[in-house]
C-alpha cells in the first residue's frame, strides 16, 4: 500500500499503481468527471499514469492553470492528428499550450493555409474528438525514436531528439497520431467539446531568424460549448479595449518609424497620465521615507560587469558604443547606479534602512518580433526603487512593499491579483544563479515567511528567480480577465558583495546590507497599456488626462465658459473648452468619444444663474447644479483616490 496526501492534509491508502483518476473516483464520481490532470509531488502528470510510491497529490480541474494547460496541450495533438489526416506530408515542429489555448508550428511545403482550411480542420478535429481515443504515454529509447521519425521523414522532431537522452524520451499516441512529447495529457479526446481555430501566423523554427519560417496555427478549445461562446464575446470586448487602438484614438502615444521600433512617443495626454502616476508614487514613497535620486542613461561596461548583469543580460542590452577606447552601454536597469549612490557615502546602522527611488528611463533590446504596443518596448520609464536594510529590518520592509502593492490595487480597482514567488534551482548554482546555497535558502525562507504572514495569494515556482536572489512577480487581471505580469519585488543578496556595500553596525563592525528591489507601478509603458484596457480608456476623474470639457451652446457663452475654466483650473483640474461652431449634440458626441469624464453644457440659463448642466461620460445627463457645487463634487471624487 502507498499513502496519498491530499491538499487538505488528508491521507488515503491505495494499492501501488493507482492512478490519480482512480483516486478522484474514490472521492466522488462528480469530482472524477471534472478532473483533467494531476499534480504529483509538485509535477503535473497524466490523470491515468500509475503512482507507485507515497506522494502528495492535487487533482487539477479546468479551474487550475495545470488543468487548462494539459487540456490545451492535448488539443494541440488533436489538431496535429487532423492536420496529418488532411495533409499527409505535413511535418511538425512544436505544439505547446499557451496562456489562452495552444499553437502548433508546421511545415506544409508549398501549401499556404487559408481560412477555409482552418474551418475544415475544425470539422476534422470535432470528428476525431468524438471518437474518444485515449492519450497513451510510452517510454521509448532514443534509437527507437530516431528510427520512427527518420522513417516518417520529420527532420524537426529529429533535431529535437538531438538534445534528449535515453530515459527521458516519451511518445504520446491518440488514434492514428504519434508525437514526441513530455506530456501530460487528458485521458481521452472526448473531453474536448468545443473547438475554434483562431489564426494563422509565420514563425521561425526554434525562434531563430536564420531558420526556415514555419506556419503557426493558433487555436483554443473548451470542455463546454458555453465557455467558447463566452470566450468569443470576450475577444470582441478585447478588440474594443486594445490599448494600441485606444492609445491612438485618445491621443495618448504614438510610434514613428524614423524614431525607431519600440520607442514610444508620449503625446500631451500621455504626458499628463505619466505626471499623475508619478505624483501618486512620489506621494506614497515620500510618506514611507524614500529618497529620490537620478542616474545617467549610459554607463561604462565595467559597471555592468561588476553588477553581473552583462554576462546574464547581454542579449537584452543595446550594443555598446565606444568612446575614448572605453565601451559604454545604454542603461538597461537602474540597480547598479543606485548601488553606487548608496556606496558614495559612509552609512551607519542608525541610517538604515535607506530607500532610494527613481523614475529612471532604461533601454532594452527586445527582438523586433516580440515588440507589442506598450507591453513590449525598447524604452522603459520604470517606477524603480532599492531598499538597503539590515537582516532584522528585512521582514518589515518587505511587508511594507507588499502593502503598497495592495494599496495601489485598491486605487486602480484591481480585484484579482496573485504573487508569483520565484525560487532558484540548486543544480544551476554557479551557472544561472549566484553560487551561495546558504544565502539562497535563508532569503527564500524569509520571503516565504512574509508572504504567508501577509495572507496575500501566492504561488511558488522553481527555477525562475533572478540570478542574484528570489523574487516576486505580481500578476494582475484586468476588468475583462486579461492577465498581466505588471511588477516585481526582488531580494538581492549578491550586489552588496560585488559593490562592496556596507554599513557600520552597533558593534562598530562592517556589515553587508540586504537589498530589496521593487517596482510597484511597473513601467509607465506597461502600466498605462494595462490601464487603457482595464478602464477601456474611461479613466477615473483623478487620472484622466482631460478631466472636464466645457461645451458652450454658442459663442455668446464663451466668456462664461472661460470663467468656469479658470475656476476649475485653480483647483488643478484639466479643463478644455469646445469653442467650435458646431451644434451641441455633435459636441457632446465628440466629447463622449474622447472619453472625458465630465461635460459641462452652458447656455443662456446657466450663464445667468451661474450653473452648469452636468453630463457624466457613459451615463448621460446628471442634472443642473451651481458651479460651486460641481467643483465641490469633483474635488470629493478626486479625494477618494488620494
Amino acid at each position: 500500500m502507498i499513502k496519498i496526501t491530499l491538499p487538505d492534509g488528508a491521507v488515503r491508502e491505495y494499492q501501488a499503481g493507482v492512478s490519480a483518476l482512480q483516486v478522484a473516483e474514490s472521492i466522488s464520481q462528480g469530482l472524477a468527471k471534472k478532473v483533467l490532470a494531476a499534480e504529483v509531488d509538485g509535477k503535473v502528470w497524466d490523470l491515468t499514469r500509475s503512482i507507485n510510491s507515497d506522494a502528495n497529490l492535487k487533482l487539477l480541474t479546468w479551474e487550475e492553470e495545470g488543468g487548462k494547460k494539459t487540456f490545451w496541450h492535448s488539443s494541440a495533438h488533436l489538431m496535429a492528428e487532423a492536420l496529418e489526416a488532411t495533409f499527409p506530408n505535413v511535418k511538425f515542429g512544436i505544439g505547446p499550450p499557451i496562456e489562452e489555448g495552444f499553437y502548433y508550428d508546421i511545415d506544409l511545403g508549398d501549401h499556404k493555409l487559408t481560412e477555409e482550411d482552418l474551418r475544415k480542420l475544425e470539422t476534422a478535429m470535432k470528428e476525431l474528438a468524438s471518437k474518444d481515443n485515449k492519450y497513451v504515454r510510452s517510454e521509448v529509447s532514443k534509437a527507437e525514436a530516431v528510427k520512427y521519425f527518420t522513417e516518417k521523414g520529420d527532420e524537426y522532431k529529429l533535431e529535437l531528439l538531438q538534445d534528449l537522452n535515453d530515459g527521458e524520451i516519451t511518445f504520446y499516441q491518440q488514434g492514428n497520431f504519434t508525437d514526441l512529447c513530455r506530456g501530460p495529457h487528458i485521458p481521452s479526446t472526448n473531453y474536448i467539446k468545443s473547438i475554434k481555430l483562431l489564426s494563422i501566423a509565420g514563425a521561425y523554427w526554434r525562434g531563430n531568424e536564420k531558420n526556415k519560417q514555419l506556419t503557426r496555427i493558433y487555436g483554443i478549445t473548451f470542455p463546454k460549448a458555453q465557455l467558447l461562446d463566452d470566450y468569443l464575446n470576450l475577444l470582441e470586448e478585447r478588440k474594443k479595449r486594445d490599448h494600441r487602438t485606444l492609445g491612438k484614438d485618445l491621443e495618448i502615444f504614438t510610434f514613428d518609424d524614423e524614431v525607431g521600433p519600440g520607442l514610444p512617443l508620449w503625446l500631451p495626454k500621455g504626458g499628463a497620465l505619466i505626471e499623475k502616476l508619478e505624483a501618486l508614487a512620489k506621494k506614497n514613497e515620500s510618506e514611507q521615507g524614500y529618497l529620490r535620486v537620478k542616474s545617467p542613461h549610459i554607463a561604462k561596461e565595467s559597471l555592468y560587469l561588476r553588477s553581473g548583469h552583462l554576462p546574464y543580460y547581454a542579449e537584452s542590452m543595446f550594443p555598446p558604443m565606444e568612446m575614448d577606447g572605453t565601451k559604454y552601454y545604454l542603461k538597461a536597469m537602474n540597480c547598479p547606479h543606485h548601488h553606487k549612490i548608496f556606496g558614495a557615502t559612509p552609512k551607519s546602522y542608525r541610517d538604515m534602512p535607506i530607500r532610494l527611488a527613481e523614475y529612471g528611463t532604461c533601454y532594452r533590446y527586445e527582438q523586433s518580433g516580440e515588440l507589442f504596443g506598450l507591453m513590449r518596448v525598447r524604452s522603459l520609464q520604470m517606477n524603480d526603487a532599492h531598499i538597503y536594510c539590515t537582516k532584522e529590518q528585512f521582514e518589515e520592509e518587505f511587508m511594507k512593499v507588499n502593502e503598497l502593492y495592495v494599496k495601489y490595487f485598491k486605487i486602480f480597482g484591481i480585484d484579482k491579483y496573485q504573487m508569483r514567488f520565484s525560487t532558484h534551482e540548486p543544480s544551476k548554482l554557479g551557472q544561472k544563479y549566484i553560487n551561495d546555497p546558504e544565502l539562497w535558502k535563508s532569503t527564500e525562507e524569509m520571503v516565504r515567511k512574509v508572504l504567508v504572514k501577509s495572507g496575500l495569494p501566492f504561488i511558488e515556482v522553481a527555477d525562475e528567480a533572478a540570478f542574484y536572489g528570489p523574487k516576486i512577480d505580481i500578476q494582475i487581471w484586468s476588468a475583462i480577465g486579461r492577465e498581466f505580469t505588471i511588477a516585481t519585488n526582488q531580494v538581492d543578496f549578491a550586489q552588496a558583495e560585488r559593490f562592496d556595500l556596507w554599513f557600520t553596525n552597533e558593534h562598530n563592525e562592517k556589515e553587508r546590507p540586504l537589498i530589496i528591489h521593487r517596482a510597484p507601478l511597473s513601467t509607465h509603458e506597461r502600466f498605462i497599456g494595462f490601464l487603457l484596457e482595464h478602464y477601456a480608456g474611461k479613466f477615473p476623474l483623478w487620472l484622466a488626462p482631460e478631466q472636464i470639457a466645457i461645451l458652450p451652446i454658442s459663442d455668446k457663452y464663451l466668456d462664461y465658459a472661460k470663467q468656469l475654466q479658470l475656476q476649475l483650473q485653480a483647483k488643478e483640474f484639466s479643463v478644455t473648452i469646445d469653442s467650435r461652431s458646431e451644434k451641441i449634440g455633435k459636441k457632446i458626441r465628440d466629447t463622449e468619444l474622447r472619453k472625458v469624464p465630465y461635460m459641462l453644457v452652458v447656455g443662456e440659463k446657466e450663464a445667468a444663474e451661474q450653473t452648469v448642466a452636468v453630463r457624466r461620460q457613459g451615463k448621460g445627463d446628471q442634472g443642473v447644479m451651481t458651479a460651486t457645487d460641481f467643483v465641490a463634487k469633483a474635488l470629493q471624487e478626486v479625494a477618494l483616490y488620494e
